[in-house]
């Protein structure tokens, strides 16, 4: 072997060895995070409404809760509370007096079908030992076209998949760090107008193509541009600042951790410990919570999620244009030769 030969083995073999290690560490926690979160999925204070002066059905919960801890009593004022409670998606079910002195149990399945199968299935072990009368209706069912309702689960994972990958090619091809802020102003244009093809193209595939939501096309697209705007802008921020091997922290917070986080496929009462309250703060998670309020809840509690994918794009294109104005300005002063260990930066056309 030459020299020049051995001095170009020298210069890419521990980055190649680094980049493998890293991706093998990347997988690993992929394989722990899915099959840890979701092999055994077990059910833990599953919140479940009942008024506070409905003594029949507040001592079944009670009972109930003294024997078990997969649901979780909350008390409500007045049927009306309860309700709302259980439409702003609060809670999953409602147990209140029926006629007879039955019980009547009031689900809303669209909020998660896992959780209320669950609660189904306690009260009614728990009524057939008692011989109490259970009447179960569903205020708001998932659309016979999604009997498990992993619709805006699967929606929401191509949404975001798109989002994040639309800012990797930018990066790829154009450079991860914009060396001004105008080219950073055009990457983030390049982005929305993606971000809002991509959710109508979403959108019509669950509309007319699968006729699964063919009512809501217009509500699925304009979520849909949020969820992979926010996706994008996230992942151009981390890029901007950590260049291509930022990629691997973008996968690890979107899909490692992202996906079984975002209770999608198990509703977050029956994940493990820290997964559990995800959903309320990453992108997938609060894309499929703003999909089902807005698709089954008439835009009930679908304030937070609507904002906070807000905040993460705001927040994401504000990290993009200050990495762009200091790795990108360094990286201009320094020269293309000193850019090879950090971000590249932007192609002329960037």
């Amino acid at each position: 072997m030459d020299k020049e030969s051995h001095g170009t083995v020298h210069d890419w073999a521990p980055r190649s060895i680094g980049l493998l290690l890293g991706t093998l560490v990347l997988a690993t926690a992929f394989i722990a995070a899915y099959v840890g979160a979701l092999h055994q999925p077990t059910p833990r204070d599953v919140p479940i409404g009942v008024v506070s002066g409905d003594q029949h059905a507040r001592a079944t919960l009670d009972a109930v809760r003294g024997q078990t801890n997969i649901l979780k009593p909350i008390g409500y004022d007045d049927p009306a509370a309860a309700e709302h409670g259980l439409l702003s998606r609060a809670v999953y079910a409602v147990l209140s007096t029926g006629p007879d002195n039955g019980l009547l149990l009031t689900v809303a399945s669209a909020s998660g079908p896992s959780a209320t199968s669950a609660i189904k299935e306690v009260l009614g072990t728990a009524t057939t030992r008692t011989g109490t009368p259970l009447q179960i209706v569903d205020e708001v069912p998932v659309t016979p076209a999604d009997p498990r309702g992993v619709v805006p689960f699967y929606l929401n994972v191509g949404y975001v998949l798109g989002g994040y990958l639309g800012s990797t090619v930018l990066g790829i091809s154009a450079g991860t760090t914009p060396r001004t802020a105008r080219r950073a102003g055009l990457r983030i244009a390049a982005l929305a107008v993606y971000s809002v093809l991509l959710g109508i193209a979403g959108a019509v595939v669950v509309g007319p193509v699968l006729d699964i939501w063919h009512h809501d096309v217009p509500t699925i697209a304009a979520i849909g541009a949020l969820a992979v705007f926010a996706a994008a802008m996230f992942a151009s921020a981390i890029q901007g600042w950590l260049g291509v091997a930022g990629t691997a922290l973008v996968i690890l917070l979107l899909v490692v951790l992202g996906n079984p986080g975002s209770g999608g496929i198990y509703a977050p009462e029956f994940l493990p410990g820290v997964l559990r309250g995800m959903h309320r703060w990453n992108i997938p998670g609060l894309a499929n919570d703003l999909t089902k309020a807005a698709v089954y809840f008439d835009w009930r509690s679908a304030g937070w999620p609507a904002a906070a994918l807000g905040i993460w794009t705001v927040l994401g294109g504000l990290g993009l244009v200050t990495a762009s104005l200091v790795r990108g300005r360094r990286a201009a002063t320094s020269g293309p030769g000193a850019t090879r260990s950090g971000p590249a930066p932007d192609h002329d056309g960037g």
